[in-house]
């Protein structure tokens, strides 16, 4: 059953989806679908994976396994670029899924192919600190102060990376007087205070959590909930800064891999059913935002308020990001000093 409090063209396309697959079954015998995936969804998909094997199984018969593989988002597209056959690809920024379209693995319109420019979830970035928060670290004004060290992968590998790096540009704009120049002096400031830059977000937070080094780490709102759980022995908490960015977090199957393998109609449905009020239920228990008004309704209290703006809003687009903050040569090979 598809819920009402779904919009009318998500609820469309969803029952769309469900008629599909109760009249297109897989090809016979077990079918296995590959999801490359960044770095901190290992936990989300795990879950995922299992729920949606049983609901294909129940609704076509087939048996379905998923495998995983992840990374640094912008290296996990690279190795699909370099022949790792996947058939979804399920990253954090769309700049990242654009990059397979030049070498005809995907269609140039496959954001609109889903809802939501084909993301069925959001997060945003927000900060860990240790036990007591010692250095009172509360907004994105702290992390330039000289005895704050700040842990964030590098934005030139990581989709964690640069959502950071945007964040913090996004805020310095934001304050009285803010312009181009003072968010580079800004953001220059911040990474100045960056002792180490991890390739991935997994990589930061172990940086952070398991070695001891930072005083604040940055990364997504689900990678928060986790790193705080997983490492409970040392009491990190969650900090929630008075704006952030919102992290659309795109899907996509490969066209070009569905079709060698034979697997386009199930790695579809796959990506089809992160719409569906089951999963999007999943995905706010594994603190990722969902798209769906009433789940996230439900876990207003687990989603703190706080204002959000958009990579459009900081940069125009994700090509414009790229073009001026993360390309050789860009702003961030600027400021950044190793």
């Amino acid at each position: 059953m598809i819920s009402r409090t779904l919009p009318s063209a998500v609820r469309h396309f969803v029952s769309a989806a469900a008629l599909a697959a109760s009249v297109l079954t897989a090809p016979a015998g077990e079918v296995t679908l590959l999801n490359a995936s960044y770095d901190v969804t290992r936990e989300f998909y795990k879950d995922y994976n299992a729920a949606f094997a049983t609901h294909w199984e129940q609704t076509t018969g087939d048996k379905v396994t998923i495998n995983q593989s992840h990374g640094g988002s912008s290296k996990q597209v690279r190795a699909v670029i370099d022949g790792l056959e996947a058939d979804v690809v399920t990253m954090n920024q769309a700049l990242d899924v654009d990059q397979l379209v030049k070498p005809g693995l995907i269609p140039a319109d496959w954001a609109t192919r889903m809802p939501h420019n084909s993301a069925p979830y959001t997060s945003t970035i927000l900060f860990v600190v240790r036990q007591g928060n010692p250095k009172k670290i509360k907004d994105w004004s702290d992390l330039v102060r000289a005895d704050v060290k700040v842990v964030i992968p590098n934005p030139k590998t990581s989709g964690n990376g640069r959502y950071s790096y945007l964040a913090a540009w996004g805020y310095a704009l934001r304050q009285p007087g803010g312009d181009a120049t003072k968010a580079e002096a800004f953001v220059r400031q911040l990474f100045a205070n960056v002792p180490v830059l991890d390739t991935g977000g997994r990589g930061a937070t172990t940086t952070f959590a398991k070695n001891g080094i930072g005083d604040v780490l940055l990364t997504f709102e689900n990678e928060v909930a986790l790193t705080i759980r997983e490492f409970a022995s040392e009491n990190l908490e969650a900090v929630v800064p008075t704006a952030s960015i919102t992290a659309e977090n795109p899907v996509v199957w490969v066209d070009k891999v569905v079709s060698k393998k034979g697997s386009a109609t199930v790695a579809r449905a796959y990506l089809e059913y992160l719409y569906s009020p089951e999963a999007q239920e999943l995905a706010a228990r594994h603190y990722f935002r969902p798209r769906d008004p009433a789940v996230l309704a439900r876990h207003a209290n687990q989603f703190k308020s706080l204002q959000l703006f958009t990579v459009e809003d900081v940069a125009g687009s994700w090509a414009e990001a790229q073009k001026t903050h993360f390309a050789d040569g860009g702003v961030f090979d600027r400021i950044y000093v190793k």
